[in-house]
C-alpha cells in the first residue's frame, strides 16, 4: 500500500473514486501521453464556456496534484508528465513548495480557481489557450518553459522573484488585474499594507489590484515573448532580468492604476514596445538597463502628465518613433548610445537635463533640435545645449554647433538680472556672443562707409594750419573707430558742427566693438563647464 495526499493505491495501481476522465489522466501520466477530452466542436470546446462542461470532462485538481507529487512512477524508458486538453479542473491546484519532475501541460482547459506554484521547482509548465482565475508562482523555479500563450487570466499573475531558465511566453493572452476580493486575503500583503493608507499603496505601486502581472525580481534566461496581448491592468517588472529580451509588439495595455508598465531597474538584452504596441498609462523604466535596442517604433502611448519615464537609464540604442504620443517624456540623466527619434516623438514637454548620447539619428533640422531643447520643463540648463553642440562638432558640423551655443546664451540671458540682459543683448547684436564674429565686421563696414561719406562732404578743420597734411575721410573714420589712434588723424583734424556727434559715436562704437570682440572670444575659448 502506498499513500500520498490522501490517495491510496489498490492492487493494479489505481486509486478509488476516480471518474472515467480522471482514470484516463491517471493511466496516461506514467508515459506522459496526451488525454484529449475535447469534442471537436469549436464552440463547445471554448474554455470560456468550461463552467458548463459535464463530469465526462471534469478532473479534480487534487488528482492532478497527486500525480505531479509522485503518486505514480514513470514507465521505464518514458518521461512522466501530465498532458491534458479540454478539461474542467475543479478545486485549487496547489503545488506550493513542491519539487516536480514531470511536466505540466494543459491545453484549452478551464481552471476556475487558483493555480499555486509558490516556492515550487518544476521542469516545465504550460497553460495554452486556457481559461484561468489566477496563477501564483512567487519564488518559483521553472527549469524550462513557462507558457500561458493564448490563455485568459482573470485575476492576474504573480511571479515575483521567480526564475525561468527557458522562455516565458504570454503571447496572445488576455490578462486582467485582480480586484480587491482576489488579493486582500493574501497574508504577505497584509504586512506590506499595514503601515500605508490605500492612497499611499497606489502611489508606491504596492496595490496589487492594479497589476495584471506582478513580477518584481523575475529572472528569465530565455526570451520573454508577450506579443499581441490584451491587458487590463499593469505589468510590474521592477528589478526583473530578461537576458534574452522582452518583446511586446502589438500588445495593448489599459492601465487600471497610473502605470501601464513599471520596470524600474529592469535589465534586458532588448525591449520591443513596437509595431502597434499601445499603452494607456505611464511607461516607467527609471534606472533600466537595455544592452540592445529599446524600441517604441510605431507605438501609441498616452497618459495624463508624464507618459514615458526613462530617466537614469542605460540604453544601447533607443528608437523613439511612436505613431502617437500624448504626455511628457523624461530622458533626464540617461546614457544612450544611439538615439533615433523624430520631432513628433515629443508631443509635450521633454526632460533632457543630464542626458548624454553618442549618436543622434532621425530627420531633424537644427531649428527642430533647438525647439526640442526648449521644451524642458526644468527651464534653462546649460548641459543639454553643450551635449548637442558636442555632437555636432564630433560629426564635423561646426556652424551648427555654434548655432546651438548661441541659442544657449540667448536662453541663459532670460535668467539674468536687467543689467546682465542689457549687456547680453549688446553682445548678441554686435558679435553674436562671439559665435558670429562677422557681425563686428559688418558693423565696422557700415560705420566706415557712413563716416567716409559724411566727412568727405563736411571736411573737419585742421587743428594746426601750419602743418602740411592731406585729409583722407576713410583713414580719418578708421582712426576714430580704432580705440588707440594708429594713423594720427584723430589729433590732426577736428570735426565741425553736427559731425562732432558722428565722431563721438564712432569713437564709442569702436570701444564697444573691441570690448564685445574680446568678451565674445573669451566666452568661446572658455571651458564649456563654465559657460
Amino acid at each position: 500500500m502506498f499513500g500520498i495526499s490522501g490517495w491510496t493505491r489498490r492492487p493494479g495501481g489505481r486509486p478509488p473514486r476516480l471518474s472515467p476522465a480522471e482514470r484516463q489522466v491517471w493511466d496516461a501520466y506514467p508515459a506522459g501521453t496526451w488525454v484529449d477530452l475535447r469534442t471537436g466542436d469549436k464552440d463547445a470546446d471554448d474554455p470560456a464556456e468550461g463552467a458548463g462542461w459535464g463530469p465526462e470532462r471534469t478532473v479534480r485538481a487534487e488528482v492532478i496534484a497527486a500525480l505531479l507529487l509522485g503518486a505514480r512512477e514513470p514507465e521505464p524508458g518514458r518521461t512522466a508528465g501530465l498532458r491534458l486538453a479540454g478539461a474542467r479542473v475543479t478545486g485549487v491546484l496547489d503545488l506550493s513548495d513542491a519539487t516536480l519532475t514531470g511536466k505540466l501541460h494543459l491545453l484549452n482547459c478551464h481552471l476556475p480557481e487558483v493555480v499555486s506554484l509558490t516556492d515550487a521547482t518544476t521542469s516545465g509548465v504550460r497553460f495554452r489557450g486556457c481559461e484561468m482565475e489566477r496563477l501564483r508562482a512567487a519564488r518559483c523555479t521553472v527549469n524550462g518553459l513557462l507558457e500561458l500563450e493564448g490563455s485568459t487570466v482573470h485575476s492576474g499573475i504573480r511571479l515575483d522573484n521567480a526564475h525561468v531558465t527557458g522562455q516565458f511566453r504570454l503571447s496572445r493572452s488576455r490578462l486582467h488585474a485582480p480586484g480587491e476580493r482576489s488579493w486582500a486575503s493574501e497574508s504577505w500583503l497584509e504586512d506590506i499594507r499595514r503601515p500605508f493608507t490605500e492612497t499611499e499603496m497606489r502611489e508606491r505601486g504596492l496595490d496589487q489590484s492594479q497589476w495584471a502581472v506582478w513580477a518584481g525580481g523575475l529572472t528569465v534566461e530565455g526570451g520573454a515573448f508577450m506579443r499581441d496581448m490584451r491587458v487590463t491592468g499593469g505589468l510590474r517588472f521592477i528589478g526583473a532580468k530578461f537576458h534574452g529580451g522582452v518583446y511586446l509588439q502589438r500588445s495593448v495595455i489599459t492601465a487600471t492604476g497610473p502605470h501601464a508598465v513599471r520596470a524600474d531597474f529592469m535589465e534586458s538584452g532588448a525591449a520591443e514596445f513596437s509595431a502597434g504596441f499601445t499603452a494607456t498609462g505611464v511607461i516607467r523604466m527609471r534606472g533600466a538597463r537595455v544592452n540592445g535596442v529599446l524600441s517604441f517604433d510605431g507605438a501609441t502611448l498616452e497618459a495624463p502628465g508624464r507618459v514615458l519615464h526613462l530617466s537614469h537609464a542605460q540604453v544601447e540604442e533607443l528608437i523613439l518613433n511612436p505613431a502617437s504620443i500624448k504626455g511628457e517624456v523624461n530622458l533626464g540623466y540617461s546614457r544612450i548610445g544611439v538615439l533615433l527619434d523624430n520631432p513628433a516623438a515629443y508631443a509635450d514637454r521633454v526632460q533632457l537635463t543630464g542626458l548624454t548620447y553618442e549618436s543622434l539619428r532621425g530627420h531633424w533640422t537644427v531649428a527642430e533640435r533647438l525647439d526640442w531643447l526648449g521644451r524642458d520643463p526644468d527651464g534653462y540648463k546649460p548641459q543639454p545645449y553643450e551635449q548637442l553642440a558636442s555632437w555636432f562638432r564630433r560629426i564635423g558640423h561646426e556652424p551648427d554647433a555654434r548655432r546651438v551655443l548661441l541659442a544657449k546664451q540667448r536662453r541663459r540671458r532670460g535668467t539674468l538680472k536687467p543689467t546682465g540682459r542689457v549687456w547680453g543683448r549688446l553682445l548678441d547684436s554686435v558679435v553674436g556672443y562671439g559665435y558670429r564674429p562677422w557681425l563686428a565686421g559688418l558693423w565696422v563696414a557700415v560705420l566706415l562707409t557712413l563716416g567716409t561719406v559724411v566727412f568727405g562732404a563736411v571736411r573737419p578743420a585742421q587743428i594746426d594750419p601750419d602743418e602740411v597734411r592731406s585729409f583722407q575721410p576713410f583713414v580719418y573714420t578708421l582712426d576714430l573707430l580704432v580705440p588707440v589712434s594708429v594713423f594720427e588723424q584723430r589729433g590732426a583734424w577736428e570735426p565741425v558742427g553736427w559731425t562732432r556727434w558722428l565722431a563721438w559715436t564712432l569713437v564709442a562704437s569702436g570701444w564697444i566693438l573691441a570690448t564685445a570682440l574680446i568678451a565674445g572670444a573669451a566666452r568661446v575659448l572658455r571651458p564649456s563647464g563654465n559657460s
